[in-house]
């Protein structure tokens, strides 16, 4: 053995060879272009700091955002068919199916959990983009279905977060039944007197936003969030028009009564725990102590708040207040309190047969 070619020459050339890195210490803003640290970035949510453009999360990551980093219980669901038409364009679908699953660790694009945040039990449904486009098959719907069951035999909130690029094509009309399919297990979930709260990420379209990510009691998006049945794009190339700035994104979307609030992903959690509240009809928890005055609302609690008070009875086949009772008002009275009404007015009456000249013949 020669050491000076086996010992010393491997060190002197380490000393000179560039040390690979890796490739994911960046991230570049789609929107500014700007080069973030990738820590910087998992720190504040995936929301670039400068711009507060919203990257996406996989389900895994939405899920700990919203339960707040505590512990929840994954949902299981029943097996289907992988590849019942044994599709085949450019690659074989089971192909594309395995290489996904295992890029994301994931059976499929849809995630269905059990948690409580601020003291109320939810179920929630994340769909994840990165498994082939958050595209809705069998497998998804199936979770789905199976996310409104367990909101409802738990009764608890419903609460989805909706990214996709619609229907998957490789499972053909099996795959658009998903839409029907998925609206009557929602049915379950209003027949039990529960709420459904949507949350609208980018970008969400096709058969997706036809069906179940449409039909919440709310509609929340994310900023910036792209969200429509067909992209801006083909709808150009369909009219030959030039569409308006902003068209199809949450905040056009809002402004054009789409959507009922665009909130930013940092207080998503906060918001979502305050409309459970709100739709079970729940107090919300005071967390200052008395006399503090550091609350959430940064005002003393009152005195009824700081004493502890024993739970009331709950009736759980009691149905929940309708919207309509909440926008019940007195019949608006039209007559100033010192003006006497009007008269009735009076018919006018019929003339008489020959009162109007007939038009002269030529």
């Amino acid at each position: 053995m020669n050491w000076i070619t086996d010992v010393v020459r491997p060190k002197i050339q380490g000393i000179w060879q560039k040390k690979d890195t890796p490739e994911n210490l960046w991230i570049t803003c789609p929107e500014t272009g700007e080069m973030v640290f990738h820590r910087d970035v998992e720190a504040n949510h995936f929301v670039i700091p400068t711009s507060n453009y919203h990257l996406r999360m996989t389900g895994t990551q939405r899920l700990k955002h919203l339960f707040a980093g505590e512990d929840y219980e994954e949902i299981a669901v029943a097996d289907v068919p992988h590849d019942p038409l044994r599709f085949r364009d450019q690659r074989r679908y089971s192909d594309r199916l395995r290489d996904a699953r295992t890029a994301t660790g994931r059976n499929d694009a849809v995630t269905v959990a059990y948690g409580t945040l601020d003291g109320i039990d939810i179920t929630a449904c994340v769909q994840d983009f990165s498994f082939m486009g958050g595209s809705l098959g069998m497998a998804a719907g199936e979770a789905i279905v199976a996310a409104f069951e367990t909101a409802a035999e738990r009764r608890t909130p419903m609460v989805l977060f909706a990214g996709s690029g619609g229907a998957r094509m490789q499972e053909g009309i099996l795959s658009l039944m998903q839409m029907p399919r998925t609206t009557v297990g929602l049915q379950k979930l209003k027949r039990a007197g529960l709420p459904y709260i949507v949350v609208l990420t980018n970008p969400t379209t096709g058969g997706v936003t036809a069906s179940y990510a449409m039909l919440g009691d709310v509609h929340i998006a994310e900023p910036g969030a792209l969200v429509g049945f067909a992209g801006p794009r083909v709808i150009e190339q369909t009219i030959r028009e030039k569409l308006p700035e902003g068209f199809q994104r949450s905040e056009y979307l809002l402004e054009h009564g789409m959507l009922d609030m665009v909130v930013h992903r940092h207080q998503l959690p906060e918001t979502i725990a305050r409309l459970c509240r709100l739709f079970l009809n729940r107090p919300p928890q005071v967390t200052g102590a008395a006399g503090d005055g550091d609350d959430e609302t940064g005002i003393d609690a009152p005195i009824e708040a700081q004493t502890e008070q024993p739970p009331e009875a709950v009736n759980e086949n009691e149905q929940r207040p309708l919207a309509a009772e909440f926008t019940k008002t007195d019949p608006i009275e039209t007559t100033p309190p010192d003006r006497a009404p009007a008269e009735p007015m009076r018919p006018v009456p019929t003339p008489a047969p020959g009162f109007f000249p007939s038009p002269a013949k030529a």
